[in-house]
């Protein structure tokens, strides 16, 4: 069973920066996929950004566009760097992974893998 271990949350003001971690416990997992997500009022959860393992290419949601960037470190770790953060950013932050080749990584009905959480907590 592939668990994900997330970390790097914490509180930060309005214009600050964060940067969150999820790693998964097995490396020769082959990811297709993994994604952030966070929990948005009558949204089951919201993306915020994907990434496509082989390729490295990246998807955002536009409410993050331009200020945050997740990126690939080792065999089984990425890295959110989120910079510019708003109060509205506030949430906490899922990590998800999928090994199902041409999952649709927008949403988080894809994903079989999750990470328990971490709280970003953002003050005006």
């Amino acid at each position: 069973q592939v668990q994900l271990r997330e970390s790097g949350g914490g509180l930060v003001q309005a214009g600050g920066s964060l940067r969150l971690s999820c790693a998964t416990s097995e490396r020769t997992f082959n990811k297709y996929g993994m994604g952030w997500f966070r929990p948005a009022p009558g949204k089951e959860g919201e993306f915020v950004t994907a990434i496509m393992w082989s390729a490295g290419t990246t998807y955002y949601a536009e409410s993050v566009k331009g200020r945050f960037t997740l990126s690939r470190g080792n065999a089984n770790t990425v890295y959110l760097q989120m910079n510019s953060l708003k109060p509205e950013d506030t949430a906490v932050y899922y990590c998800a992974a999928t090994g199902i080749d041409y999952t649709y990584l927008r949403h988080s009905a894809g994903y079989r893998y999750w990470g328990q959480g971490t709280q970003v907590t953002v003050s005006a």
